[in-house]
C-alpha cells in the first residue's frame, strides 16, 4: 500500500529534506512540493491526497489558514521551528507536530503511525487521528493545560485523580490540572505501567511503595482499591510478575 503525499513549506532546505526523507520510506509516494498555501489549496481540489507535510509560517497564507479553510482534509502532519501552534494543532486534530530540526528517525516514526492508522482503517478497525501513547516508543505525553500544551513524561507521573470534569496528574515535582477524562488518558498511556484502580484514580506501578488491603500507598497518598478493580488489578501484578 502507498501512501500519496505533498509537501508545503517555504524554505528550501527544509522542503529539500523533506523529499530526501520521503525518497527513503517505501510505502511513501511523493506526488507534489509546494512552497505555498494557495497553491497547495488548488492541488488539493482535484487530487488525491493521503499525506500531508505542512509547514506553518508561511508569507501570505499560513499553514494554520490552509487547514482551516480546505475540504475533505487529509491527513496532516505539521513541521514546524515553533512550538507555539501545538493547541492550534491539537484543535485542528493534525496527526503529529514535528519541531525543526527534524531527525530522520523521528520522522519516521510519525508516518509509520500514519500507515498504521491507515491500513486499519483500510481493514475496517478504528482508525486513530492522534498518535496514543499505546501505539508508539515515545516517553511522554501533552496535555492541554493552563491555555498551553503541557509535556509530562511518564516516568514522573505517580497516580492520575479525577475530580468531576477534570485529571490531576501527579508527579515528582507537582501536578498538572487538565480538562480530559480517563478513557482519553488511558488511550495515551502505556498499559504496562499504568493501571485503573478506582473509578477516580490511575495509578503508576513503579511508584507504588505498599499495598496494604484495598489501599495503595504512592509517596504521601493513599489510594483505593475500588472493588470492580480489585481483582484485574491484582491480576495484572501477576501477569507482570510483579508478587
Amino acid at each position: 500500500m502507498k501512501i500519496n503525499c505533498i509537501a508545503v513549506d517555504d524554505e528550501p532546505p527544509a522542503l529539500s529534506q523533506m523529499e530526501d526523507y520521503i525518497s527513503k520510506v517505501p510505502f511513501l509516494n511523493l506526488l507534489k512540493t509546494f512552497d505555498n498555501a494557495i497553491d497547495t489549496i488548488e492541488f488539493l481540489k482535484s487530487n488525491q491526497v493521503d499525506l500531508l507535510f505542512l509547514d506553518i509560517e508561511m508569507e501570505s497564507f499560513t499553514g494554520i489558514q490552509l487547514l482551516k479553510v480546505i475540504k475533505n482534509k487529509p491527513k496532516v502532519i505539521l513541521t514546524t521551528a515553533y512550538d507555539s501552534y501545538a493547541i492550534q494543532a491539537f484543535d485542528l486534530e493534525v496527526s503529529d507536530y514535528l519541531l525543526k530540526p527534524i531527525s530522520f528517525e523521528r520522522f519516521l516514526k510519525s508516518v509509520e503511525k500514519i500507515f498504521d492508522g491507515i491500513f486499519q482503517k483500510n481493514n475496517n478497525t478504528k482508525n486513530i487521528n492522534i498518535p496514543s501513547a499505546k501505539e508508539n516508543d515515545e516517553n511522554y505525553i501533552f496535555v492541554k493545560a493552563d491555555y498551553k500544551m503541557q509535556r509530562v513524561n511518564f516516568k514522573d507521573i505517580l497516580y492520575i485523580e479525577g475530580l468531576k470534569e477534570y485529571l490531576i496528574i501527579k508527579t515528582l515535582t507537582g501536578k498538572v490540572i487538565t480538562l480530559s477524562n480517563f478513557k482519553k488518558i488511558e488511550e495515551r498511556l502505556p498499559a504496562s505501567n499504568f493501571i485503573r484502580v478506582h473509578k477516580s484514580f490511575i495509578v503508576a506501578l513503579d511508584k507504588i511503595e505498599s499495598i496494604e488491603r484495598h489501599r495503595i500507598k504512592i509517596a504521601d497518598k493513599l489510594i483505593p482499591i475500588g472493588e470492580s478493580y480489585y481483582k484485574s488489578f491484582f491480576e495484572v501484578l501477576d501477569k507482570l510478575k510483579l508478587m
